[in-house]
């Protein structure tokens, strides 16, 4: 099983960013911490970060065919990218929505998801743990649905 990870715009600053909403640590342990879990679980995660919208969407068509699931923190673009939505709809991967915050605590205008709607799940809140949470709703949904890219 092939699980793609994808990151969006700024979580490449993850440990100096806001770190009252984000924490300390960074996106490499932040990685580090999902392999170790893939490997836990047999499985393997391709993690991915880009600050710019058109290279997620591109992972996300490349996903095609090649990965069993997306987990996907699309940042700030969970608010404002039909894009992303649309392009998980087109290659109907299961996908899982995560974030390290609670969006819904924070900003009006962070409580508004495009993305959500594509997906089967949504983690938030939880920091790093919630990708992990999310990893594991990704894994019982492909081995429960017998789809496997390979």
């Amino acid at each position: 099983m092939h699980i793609l990870v994808l990151n969006g715009p700024n979580l490449n600053m993850l440990g100096i960013r806001e770190p009252e909403h984000y924490g300390t640590q960074t996106l490499a342990d932040l990685e580090q911490m999902l392999h170790a879990e893939a490997d836990r679980l047999g499985i393997t995660v391709e993690c991915f970060q880009s600050n710019h919208e058109g290279a997620l969407v591109d992972k996300i068509q490349a996903a095609y065919g090649r990965a069993d699931g997306i987990l996907i923190n699309p940042a700030a673009y969970t608010h404002t990218s039909v894009a992303l939505l649309d392009a998980v709809k087109a290659v109907s991967i299961p996908t899982v929505e995560v974030h390290i915050s609670d969006p819904d605590t924070r900003d009006e205008f962070r409580k508004v998801s495009y993305i959500r709607q594509a997906c089967i799940a949504t983690v938030k809140g939880k920091g790093f743990p919630g990708y992990l949470e999310g990893l594991g709703i990704l894994v019982r949904a492909v081995t429960a649905s017998g789809k496997n890219a390979e």
